[in-house]
């Protein structure tokens, strides 16, 4: 089975870091914050999941942020999800199968972003983003606005799905 760092940066998102943690701290083997200067009680709440809590001076570039969050991985692999992400517990079934059976071959793994819905609750709007990424295998995050990697090597896209609150 696979390793799997949490990797997040983070500023000012106490009425919702605890949801996203507690839907994926039993997922992974690391949890990586990097805030980026939280004057609430943020890092509190980061410290009931990890010690790995990280200071970076906000620069007006996310994808700066998220190299230094990736800069503190462990793992085989890195894993980004913002603060105001879920995953539901049919995707952290779905992940969960997919981290014991990922080919260490894969550079990438593409998942589901699911961010409109309707009243209902039902995903009216959703497309793919990099969700897992080899630790140390050359890629980092590009863009100081709407930053993203730009997969190399061989990419597999995944069943589970991350969901935006």
């Amino acid at each position: 089975m696979v390793s799997v760092s949490l990797c997040m940066i983070v500023k000012n998102e106490e009425d919702v870091l605890g949801r996203c943690l507690e839907s994926v701290s039993h997922l992974v083997d690391e949890i990586v914050i990097v805030d980026t200067g939280s004057t609430d009680r943020t890092k509190e709440i980061a410290a009931r999941f990890t010690d790995k809590i990280f200071d970076f001076p906000w620069r007006d570039d996310f994808a700066a942020a998220r190299n230094e969050s990736f800069s503190h991985a462990s793992m085989d692999y890195c894993m980004w999800l913002d603060a105001d992400d879920v995953l539901l517990e049919e995707d952290q079934k779905a992940f969960l199968a997919l981290k014991e059976t990922l080919d260490p071959a894969v550079s990438v793994v593409m998942a589901p972003y699911h961010t409109g819905f309707d009243q209902g609750g039902h995903v009216t709007f959703s497309y793919y983003r990099e969700r897992l990424i080899k630790n140390r295998a050359g890629m980092a995050w590009a863009g100081a606005v709407h930053e993203a990697v730009t997969p190399t090597g061989k990419v597999l896209y995944a069943d589970f799905a991350v969901t935006h609150r």
